[in-house]
């Protein structure tokens, strides 16, 4: 009967917030309570098993909100502008090295984890040099897909806080294993870039030595700041901000001080090197808070959710119930399954729906036959709304980036969806072969 309860619970859920009738936030927090008391758990119970989940996800919540700030407070002074400056003028006008560009600048504006932000500093200032040379726009889209998707497995992007929220282990316990992936998984995504690119180039008449007439070398020139902008920057700061930014992420993938701590510490020494009067670091804290409260509200009403759920019982068995029908020579090879599935289940499941009702589930029997639940939630980020996000018409930023670049979703999926699955496919294929989970 408990399983029944969970099954329900979880199907609920999904409907909810697929169907758009409750808000994910909502959907997480009274959903389950509600559930949880039909099952005949009396109040008292369902309070701590919530405030259990809270308290186990709460390390997460912290290092994602404070993520946000430090990388937002880095780019209003104007850390990313040298960088975007100098892509723009090394490309020149020959389109393999514009793509490779596009991809290389997508994956640099990605460190603050947001595919919105990713979109908006990319795509506008490249997109002009691909009108310039009647490049095809789809290509721009592809290539920052590929690259914002691949950088989305971060450990404070969205889908890795959701699967180790989910799971309830360390986020960096479940990202630093599969790093060696995701860098194969970005070189792949250059590699692709730099042969649409040649690909390009032979399209539009260019030869090796020469350039197709009317061509000229110029370059664009970095965008115009508006006067508030102008007034956030920081120029002479740009190396001490690379520097921080660099102890901050070598400090956290150390493992010697926790990341929620690296971005607390990070944070307010951003906020002094380059904000130095109290009412502008207040006016900087206020630039982004919205963003990383509405995240954070959503991870705990997931704490919510995983505590009921797990604390109840419910969970163990569902799980339980399935383990008994899968045979347990076929348990190994669940995370591989994962993961090759997982970018094109981003078109069907949005994060919240599979992170917190689905990979529980599944981790859960995978454990009950073996399977390190570690093992699934790292297959699960190598593309389920990684890869999968900038496609996935369950995602806000995806209809940001067609229409920045000027070009139907439907063309857009079109173009890019087997790159992107291909990029999933890769990182899954080099985890077996580093040992992360078997074949």
């Amino acid at each position: 009967m408990i399983a029944l309860f969970g099954l329900l619970t979880i199907i609920v859920v999904l409907a909810t917030i697929m169907t758009k009738k409750m808000s994910p936030m909502a959907a997480l927090i009274a959903v389950p309570i509600i559930m949880a008391l039909l099952a005949g758990f009396d109040l008292t119970e369902v309070n701590k098993f919530a405030v259990g989940g809270v308290k186990n996800i709460a390390p997460v919540i912290g290092m994602f909100v404070f993520a946000i700030l430090f990388f937002g407070i880095l780019t209003d002074a104007g850390m990313l502008d040298p960088i975007i400056d100098r892509v723009l003028k090394v490309v020149g006008n020959r389109p393999a090295r514009i793509v490779l560009g596009s991809a290389i600048l997508a994956s640099v504006v990605h460190l603050d984890g947001s595919g919105a932000v990713t979109f908006l500093v990319t795509v506008p200032a490249m997109l002009p040099l691909y009108k310039r040379l009647n490049m095809d726009p789809r290509i721009l889209a592809c290539a920052v897909a590929m690259a914002a998707g691949v950088c989305n497995m971060l450990p404070w992007g969205g889908p890795t806080l959701r699967a180790a929220s989910s799971l309830q282990v360390p986020v960096m316990e479940l990202f630093l294993p599969v790093l060696p992936a995701m860098l194969s998984g970005l070189a792949f995504v250059y590699l692709c870039a730099w042969l649409l690119g040649k690909r390009e180039e032979k399209r539009l008449g260019y030869s090796r030595h020469s350039v197709p007439t009317g061509m000229d070398n110029s370059v664009l020139t970095a965008k115009t700041l508006t006067p508030e902008e102008q007034a956030m920057r920081r120029p002479h700061l740009f190396p001490v901000n690379v520097l921080l930014v660099l102890v901050v992420i070598g400090s956290m993938i150390s493992g010697k001080v926790d990341p929620i701590i690296c971005f607390m510490l990070g944070t307010i020494a951003a906020l002094l090197i380059n904000y130095r009067r109290p009412d502008q670091q207040k006016a900087r804290i206020d630039a982004h808070a919205k963003s990383a409260l509405m995240m954070a509200g959503i991870l705990f009403a997931a704490g919510i959710f995983t505590g009921v759920m797990k604390e109840s019982g419910m969970l163990k068995e569902m799980a339980g119930y399935m383990a008994t029908h899968i045979p347990r020579d076929m348990a190994s090879h669940f995370p591989f399954i994962i993961g090759l599935i997982a970018m094109p289940l981003s078109m069907i499941f949005d994060p919240d729906s599979f992170y917190f009702g689905i990979l529980p589930v599944l981790s859960t029997a995978g454990q009950q036959l073996g399977v390190d639940p570690l093992q699934m939630g790292q297959a699960a980020i190598f593309g389920q709304m990684t890869t999968g996000f900038p496609v996935s018409p369950l995602t806000p930023a995806t209809f940001l980036l067609v229409g920045l670049a000027g070009i139907d979703l439907g063309e857009h999926q079109k173009f890019s969806f087997l790159f992107l699955w291909a990029a999933s496919i890769v990182m899954t294929l080099v985890a077996v072969l580093i040992g992360i989970f078997p074949l």
